[in-house]
C-alpha cells in the first residue's frame, strides 16, 4: 500500500534543490501539506511552480531568531525533516573558525532550532508527530577532507538521539538517515574527478552511488506510521559502504 500523509502538515528545510526538493515533492504528491524552507527565494519559487500547493519560506536557518519568526505564524506541524546542509571540503590545515562556525550554524544549529520549534507545537497539541535528519555516513566513518562536516553530522545523530529519548514517551519519533555520496549537484562538486568517483564506487557493495529517491523512499518510511516503533535510528542508505568497513 502506498504510503500516504493526508491531513498531514511536513516542514522541510532545505527544499529548494537536491534531496530537500524531492523529499518536499514526493510528500505532496502523498497528500501532505508542505511548508518548504530555503534560504533560495529562487530555488523555492522553482518549486512552486512545479507544485503550487507547497507553501514557501525563504528563511537563512543560521539565523535563530529569524528563522522563529518566519515561522511563528504557519500553524500546526506534524512531521519535520531537517535536510538543510552546507558542506565545505578542507584539510585539517585549512579548517577556520568561521568555516567551522558556518557549518554549525546551518548543518548543527538550524537542526535543533527547527526541532525545537516542531515540538513545542506537537507537545501543545498533545499529540504525536515524526522527525527525520538527513545526516550522512561521514558521521561514522573517516574521510578525507572531511572533518567538520563529518563533526556537524555526527552532532546531529547525538542531538536526534537524546531527543528521541526525551519524546518517545510524548508518542514523537526522531531517526536520522546516513547517506552516502548522492548524485546531487552538492555531490558532483564533492567529487569532481571522474577517476576519483570511480574508486569510491568501487567501495559500495551495490556498486553505485545513491540517488536522491533512494533516500525520499527512505524518509518517507520513516515519517510514516509504516515506522511506528522505529525511533532513535540512523539508518544507512549507503549501499553496504558501513558494513564492508
Amino acid at each position: 500500500m502506498e504510503i500516504q500523509f493526508n491531513g498531514k502538515t511536513a516542514l522541510v528545510s532545505g527544499a529548494g534543490k537536491g534531496i530537500g526538493n524531492g523529499i518536499a515533492k514526493r510528500l505532496a504528491m502523498c497528500g501532505a501539506q508542505v511548508i518548504a524552507l530555503d534560504v533560495c527565494k529562487e530555488s523555492l519559487e522553482l518549486l512552486k511552480g512545479e507544485v503550487p500547493s507547497i507553501r514557501i519560506i525563504a528563511v537563512d536557518l543560521s539565523k535563530w531568531s529569524e528563522t522563529k519568526q518566519a515561522l511563528e505564524r504557519i500553524g500546526n506541524i506534524d512531521l519535520l525533516v531537517n535536510n538543510a546542509g552546507i558542506a565545505m571540503w578542507e584539510s585539517l590545515a585549512d579548517i577556520s573558525e568561521d568555516h567551522i562556525d558556518q557549518l554549525f550554524a546551518i548543518n548543527f544549529k538550524g537542526v535543533v532550532n527547527l526541532t525545537q520549534i516542531v515540538i513545542e507545537n506537537l507537545l501543545k497539541r498533545k499529540v504525536g508527530g515524526s522527525i527525520v535528519n538527513i545526516s550522512s555516513i561521514a558521521a561514522v566513518c573517516g574521510s578525507e577532507r572531511r572533518g567538520i562536516y563529518s563533526a556537524t553530522k555526527a552532532a546531529v545523530d547525538a542531538f536526534m538521539k537524546v531527543v528521541a529519548v526525551e519524546m518517545g514517551p510524548k508518542g514523537i519519533r526522531v531517526n536520522s538517515v546516513q547517506p552516502t555520496l548522492v548524485m546531487t549537484d552538492l555531490g558532483r562538486r564533492a567529487v569532481p574527478n571522474p577517476q576519483s568517483r570511480k574508486s569510491l564506487e568501487a567501495g559500495i557493495l551495490l556498486r553505485r552511488f545513491a540517488e536522491v529517491s533512494d533516500v525520499v523512499d527512505a524518509v518517507l518510511f520513516l515519517l510514516s506510521d509504516k515506522a511506528s516503533m522505529i525511533t532513535g535510528t540512523c539508518l544507512p542508505v549507503d549501499g553496504g559502504t558501513l558494513a564492508a568497513l
